[in-house]
């Protein structure tokens, strides 16, 4: 399906089906992931979601771009939340590129349907943003691993049926040559999750303990010891259509603050200088989009998309910060409390996702070749 006839028909379906989309009851992210669940049932079973994704996995085929639609239209309608939703931009992918095609085409579909929730554990206390000095250790034991440590900063994880795990199998010398991608069941015996509380009052973030957990050898990602080329697949992924969605998401908080702010209270030129860098992000994202359907293979060029997403989320919710004070400050009832937690979230938008430090350090280093730091 071509994008015009795909965006002019969905539209037209969301039209259509706007109330069995929209989001019921009260907020909060237990709220936020049934609806996640509701907005992917409905899309999937319609056929909008399956479209951008190889027929292999249960998809219909056809270019990235429209599935980058379809996301960036239920952000646009405030129906899913875009952080929760583009869990399945990181990590399907690079489950298509890596599983075995039986795995993949077994797991994807319940990915895309929303009958599971995936999350990701590669952060580990200590580590810091150095990924290859991950400790968390798999042994083999006959057709199994056995998994042994801890991980942290791990989005979702007390809702996730599967976790895509990277461990340590080698010796800690090989850095990144020892490492081992595993697919693992989230019930598993020995997997200890404990949420932890974010100071915009979610609990978004997880501790995951391993104790000896069993992985059958089948459910490794590629082979024993590739778990840094899953790594660095995935983090571009993670910095593509995942940050055109929270694109539009930002676009479409900045038209909510224009339609509720007083004139008077918002400053042109703070104003100009968030709308310039939402512009410049788009526009960079949407480049990225269209490499991606053109079939090029992303890299560490998109380290530029993460760096002008930190700067513009800030810069949109620091405008928020001016114009609604009151807010922010205290966000008592519905309203003011989303624009709390959101101003409150982009604090963390310079840390998530790769520090602006690293990421920065990664352009100059693999992109730029200025060589290794002094």
């Amino acid at each position: 399906m071509e994008l015009d006839t795909f965006r002019r028909e969905l539209d037209a379906w969301l039209d259509d089906h706007a109330t069995d989309l929209v989001a019921g009851g009260a907020g909060g992210l237990d709220a936020d992931m049934a609806q996640l669940a509701k907005v992917k049932r409905l899309t999937f079973d319609a056929g909008w979601m399956r479209w951008g994704w190889p027929e292999r996995v249960g998809g219909l085929g056809g270019s990235p771009l429209l599935r980058g639609y379809l996301g960036e239209a239920l952000t646009a309608r405030d129906l899913v939340e875009p952080g929760t939703y583009s869990m399945t931009e990181v990590l399907a992918p690079t489950m298509i590129d890596y599983a075995h095609p039986e795995l993949a085409a077994e797991m994807v579909p319940r990915l895309l349907r929303g009958d599971e929730m995936w999350c990701q554990g590669f952060s580990e206390p200590g580590t810091g943003s150095n990924l290859s000095a991950l400790t968390c250790r798999a042994v083999r034991a006959d057709d199994d691993w056995r998994v042994t440590g801890q991980k942290v900063w791990t989005s979702f994880a007390q809702y996730a049926q599967r976790c895509v795990l990277l461990t340590r199998t080698g010796e800690p010398e090989s850095a990144h040559r020892g490492i081992t991608a595993l697919f693992v069941d989230m019930d598993t015996p020995g997997i200890t999750v404990r949420p932890i509380e974010t100071m915009h009052g979610r609990l978004e973030f997880c501790e995951v303990f391993f104790d000896d957990v069993r992985v059958p050898v089948e459910r490794m990602l590629g082979e024993e010891g590739q778990g840094w080329s899953v790594a660095m697949d995935l983090l571009p992924y993670e910095r593509s259509t995942s940050l055109w969605h929270r694109g539009a998401f930002l676009q479409q908080r900045l038209q909510s603050l224009l339609d509720v702010a007083p004139a008077m209270s918002l400053s042109a030129d703070v104003l100009g200088d968030a709308v310039v860098q939402l512009f410049a992000l788009r526009a960079r994202s949407r480049a990225t989009q269209h490499r991606l359907a053109a079939g090029a293979r992303l890299g560490p060029e998109t380290s530029v998309d993460k760096v002008l997403l930190a700067t513009t989320e800030q810069a949109v919710f620091d405008l928020v910060a001016d114009a609604l004070a009151d807010d922010v400050l205290t966000g008592d009832d519905a309203a003011g409390g989303r624009w709390r937690a959101d101003y409150l979230y982009s604090r963390a938008a310079t840390v998530y996702g790769g520090s602006a430090e690293i990421q920065r350090n990664v352009l100059a280093r693999r992109v730029l070749d200025l060589g290794p730091e002094a």
